[in-house]
């Protein structure tokens, strides 16, 4: 016998053996399952705010079902981890869910890869992927975080249906445009950047990894996407176009809707402080370092007022998934130390929704700087808080969000130091009615982005998924 023979008769006994699972496991639990592979569960990021909304809208559609998230996070309960749901996001789950905790995390962190990062987180969620799936074999498999290369193993190991929730594309054609013009950024290291030779490699090691995440995406029965930007990318990398539909994800608007920006705006107005608020995780797209330096020029330009610096503050808030961001986290205040700003920057981590929510409603302006963003949760909560917005201008915010609305602009957008400056000094210059008017315009056109909106597309595009359980 062949060594192919021998490769092929093993293939087929381990694809039996997960079937022979998930058969006595129905026999046992009398019910389907549908699993989440989200391994950062209990952070606090918009990614994780989809996860528990999507958990909840299918709990209470389809009460004869049983869901698992397999997760990574480990010293905590499942206790725990719900409970972090409540407090960081408002969201409390109809009933209970099985937590598979993998063990082998650390192979998805960017920090074990210095280099081919993206190959090699990838080749490591295949392998946190048949950790997964050998820990627990569901009828139907959703990637919540966008590890594409997972779904081949779950679909054609596991014989499971599968689907994809796309946050922000793996790679996309705006990352090869980024090697191929040498431009630094956090994703394009200065040596590479400056190197012709060392660029023109990564551009074919680019090109080469994006025909796989093709490939492996295009495993997904059912594709959801976050915003018009990320459709774009992965229409044109996945080429599944009958299969993909935009969803956006929920913002808690509600929560923030329910605070009146009427009357109780002209005791924000007349404050001596202005705030400019910023809500993301601490990671380095996020790009907090423009933040703080647009900050600082706004502040040198404020010296030669009457209230001068103490007229406004930065806020950063966050969350923290590990060492590597809590290190950046003492990089930034470094970084406010080496400017002089220290005193007028606050940063503030980890906090439970309800001071999330008093920030954001006490707030001035909302701030957000990552350069292609695939959509903006945080951007969404700042507009339905009453704040202005202000944001970069590119990705899901230049083209869904921060759109004019009945006429008139619902917030502002900026690329660069200057320009983010120039707008934080245009915004608090405007005058008080015109700030308020501005704030109501942009808190009605957030209603589309509600978790009832986002529900009702959810359970829509999962219907075809779902149906496969009864059959």
């Amino acid at each position: 016998m062949s060594a192919h023979d021998h490769f092929s008769l093993c293939l087929c006994d381990l694809i039996s053996w997960l079937q022979m699972k998930r058969k006595t496991r129905r026999v046992q639990d009398g019910r389907p399952a549908v699993a989440f592979f989200h391994p950062y569960c209990n952070a606090g990021g918009g990614g994780e705010r989809v996860l528990w909304c999507a958990l909840r809208a299918l709990q209470n559609r389809y009460q004869d079902v049983s869901f698992v998230v397999y997760t990574g996070d480990q010293g905590v309960t499942a206790e725990e981890i719900l409970d972090g749901a409540r407090r960081r996001f408002n969201i409390r789950l109809p009933r209970p869910v099985k937590f598979v905790f993998l063990k082998h995390r650390l192979l998805v962190e960017a920090k074990l890869y210095p280099h081919f990062t993206l190959l090699g987180q990838s080749v490591g969620s295949i392998f946190l992927g048949w950790e997964a799936l050998t820990e627990f074999v569901p009828d139907l498999y959703i990637d919540s975080m966008g590890f594409a290369f997972t779904l081949p193993v779950f679909r054609y190991l596991g014989g499971c249906q599968v689907g994809s929730y796309v946050h922000y594309p793996t790679i996309s054609t705006d990352m090869l445009s980024v090697v191929r013009e040498r431009n630094p950024r956090f994703n394009n290291a200065d040596y590479i950047s400056s190197n012709p030779v060392l660029s023109a490699i990564k551009v074919i090691y680019y090109c080469v990894f994006a025909l796989l995440y093709g490939l492996a995406g295009s495993c997904s029965d059912v594709i959801m996407v976050n915003s018009t930007w990320t459709l774009g990318h992965i229409l044109a990398l996945w080429r599944t176009p009958n299969r993909t539909s935009v969803v956006y994800p929920p913002c808690d608007v509600q929560a923030f809707l329910d605070v009146p920006i009427g009357e109780d705006n002209e005791e924000k107005e007349q404050k001596k402080c202005h705030s400019l608020v910023s809500v993301g995780q601490f990671r380095p797209e996020k790009d907090h370092q423009l933040q703080i330096r647009a900050f600082k020029k706004l502040l040198d330009r404020k010296e030669v007022e009457p209230a001068g610096r103490e007229a406004v503050k930065l806020v950063l808030i966050g969350g923290c998934r590990n060492q590597e961001d809590e290190d950046r986290v003492l990089m930034l205040r470094g970084l406010c130390q080496e400017l002089g700003i220290a005193d007028r920057v606050e940063f503030k981590l980890n906090i439970p929704f309800q001071e999330l929510k008093k920030d954001l409603t006490d707030a001035t302006i909302g701030l957000h700087t990552m350069w292609n963003e695939h959509f903006g949760i945080g951007i969404v909560e700042c507009m339905a808080a009453g704040t202005i917005i202000l944001a970069h201008k590119s990705g899901g915010p230049k083209l869904d969000i921060v759109v004019p609305y009945d006429g008139g602009p619902t917030g502002f957008l900026a690329d660069d130091e200057d320009n983010y400056a120039d707008a934080m000094e245009r915004i608090l210059s405007m005058s008080p009615a015109t700030r308020l008017e501005m704030r109501r315009r942009a808190r009605l056109s957030v209603s589309r982005f509600s978790d009832q909106e986002f529900e009702g597309s959810f359970l829509s595009a999962m219907e075809p998924l779902m149906s496969t359980l009864r059959a």
